[in-house]
């Protein structure tokens, strides 16, 4: 196995390891954002139905024209603006999909570009104190993927969100929310793994790029 090689795609998964640390910030602080916002919406939501059901004539609200009628148009409209504001959300956490799986990206292809010069049992060779190449492209793999699915899932679920169903908006604050703890059982191993890993060393597994290897309570 080539050492130039081999260093260099180490400096290439700690680059990607590095990036995912900095866009985790930046991802965890766009959805903390987006929490108010939801509740907001459900809180439309009981508004709009809470109007729907009510009879305005049978009260002394009646001796106002078309209120019924300008409480829904002004709730319509609060509701049209958190969706909006949510939607820009979504299109900064896309950016931050976006910056981790091209740098996932880029270290696959120095990788594949390499393979000639990377024999199998280096590859999947580790240590107490290093993780294989083979353990970090795969934690590689599952990031990218995590993210990719919290994103699909989080914009299919404002899609699924009408006037027309109220009773959706309103629950889809507490939807939002399960969303977090979606990762799937494939997470958990990969904490458990870099769990062991920095209790066998201090050196390696203690470097800044990857203490946030494993994207754990994201």
């Amino acid at each position: 196995m080539s050492s130039a090689v081999l260093l260099s795609l180490h400096q290439q998964l700690k680059k990607c390891f590095e990036t995912l640390k900095a866009n985790k910030s930046v991802w965890d602080s766009e959805l903390a954002e987006c929490e108010p916002l939801m509740s907001s919406l459900g809180n439309l939501a009981v508004q709009l139905k809470a109007l729907k059901n009510v009879q305005i004539a049978n009260t002394p609200l009646a001796n106002f024209p078309s209120l019924q009628e300008r409480l829904h148009y002004k709730l319509s409209l609060a509701v049209d603006a958190v969706l909006g504001k949510l939607a820009e959300k979504m299109d900064a956490v896309q950016r931050v999909r976006d910056a981790i799986s091209q740098q996932v990206s880029a270290v696959f292809q120095f990788y594949e570009k390499n393979t000639d010069t990377l024999d199998i049992a280096g590859c999947v060779s580790r240590s107490a104190i290093c993780p294989s190449i083979s353990d970090m492209l795969e934690w590689l793999q599952d990031a990218a993927r995590y993210y990719r699915l919290q994103l699909v899932q989080r914009r299919n679920l404002l899609q699924s969100l009408t006037p027309s169903d109220l009773t959706l908006m309103e629950t889809a604050p507490k939807r939002w929310e399960s969303l977090h703890s979606a990762s799937g059982e494939r997470e958990l191993q990969v904490v458990r793994t870099k769990n062991r890993c920095e209790q066998r060393s201090r050196t390696f597994c203690d470097s800044p790029f990857l203490s946030q290897i494993a994207i754990k309570n994201i």
